[in-house]
C-alpha cells in the first residue's frame, strides 16, 4: 500500500508544455545568432520553423545548445512549475499582498499565482520563492512600493526580468544571477517604486538570507 504522506514526483521540466513567451525568448536567441553570423539565413529558417513547432520545453532546448546564451546544464528549479498538485488545484489565478505601516512575508511552500500584486506603503513586503511552487512557467509580480520596501528572493535557475519603473527610488539587481536556459522558468516583476526600493537576488535554498 502506498504511504499517503509520500510526495508526488516532481514532472520532468522537459516534458512540460512551452509557452508561447518560452518560443519568443528562443526565436530571440536565434535572431542574435543570425545577426552575429553564427547562423546562416537557411539555419535561422529552419530552427525558427522548429521553435514554433515546438510544443515542449525539450524540443526548444537542443536548438540553442551550441549557441552562446543557450540551453546549459541548469539547477532544478524548473522542477518548480506545477510541482504540487494539490496547491495548484488551490489556484484562484492572482492575489494581492498588502503592506501598510506593517510588513507582510511569503516564504517556504506557498503557490505563486499567475499574477500576484504586492501593494506597500510605509512597509515591507518579502517574497521568497526557493521553496515556492509556481502555477506556471512565467509568472507576473507588480508591485507599487511607496516609502518602502520589496525583496524578492528567487533559486538559481529561474530567470527575473524587471521592469520595475523608478522615481526617487532604486531598483537592485545586483545579486540577481539569471540563468540563460531557455527553458528557465521567468518571472516578470513590472510595476511602480516610488521614494523606496526594490531588491532581486539569487540565493540557493540552503542560504539562510
Amino acid at each position: 500500500m502506498a504511504n499517503p504522506h509520500t510526495p508526488a514526483p516532481l514532472p520532468d521540466p522537459g516534458s512540460l508544455r512551452a509557452s508561447d513567451a518560452d518560443r519568443d525568448r528562443v526565436a530571440a536567441l536565434l535572431g542574435e545568432a543570425l545577426a552575429e553570423g553564427r547562423l546562416d539565413h537557411d539555419e535561422h529558417g529552419e530552427r525558427l520553423e522548429a521553435v514554433y513547432a515546438a510544443k515542449t520545453i525539450g524540443e526548444l532546448a537542443p536548438l540553442t545548445a551550441d549557441l552562446p546564451g543557450g540551453a546549459r546544464p541548469s539547477a532544478p528549479a524548473p522542477n518548480l512549475v506545477g510541482a504540487d498538485p494539490n496547491l495548484l488545484a488551490s489556484s484562484v489565478g492572482s492575489e494581492n499582498i498588502v503592506a501598510v505601516f506593517g510588513a507582510a512575508e511569503r516564504k517556504e511552500r506557498w503557490l505563486v499565482e499567475p499574477r500576484t500584486n504586492a501593494s506597500v506603503l510605509f512597509g515591507g513586503v518579502d517574497l521568497d520563492l526557493r521553496e515556492a511552487v509556481l502555477s506556471q512557467s512565467e509568472v507576473v509580480i507588480q508591485c507599487a512600493v511607496i516609502f518602502g520596501g520589496l525583496t524578492l528572493t528567487v533559486p538559481p535557475g529561474v530567470r527575473v526580468r524587471s521592469r520595475v519603473s523608478a522615481l526617487f527610488g532604486g531598483v537592485s539587481t545586483a545579486e540577481l544571477d539569471n540563468p540563460a536556459a531557455p527553458d528557465a522558468p521567468v518571472v516578470l516583476l513590472t510595476g511602480l517604486c516610488m521614494f523606496g526600493g526594490v531588491s532581486v537576488r539569487t540565493r540557493s535554498r540552503e542560504a539562510k538570507k
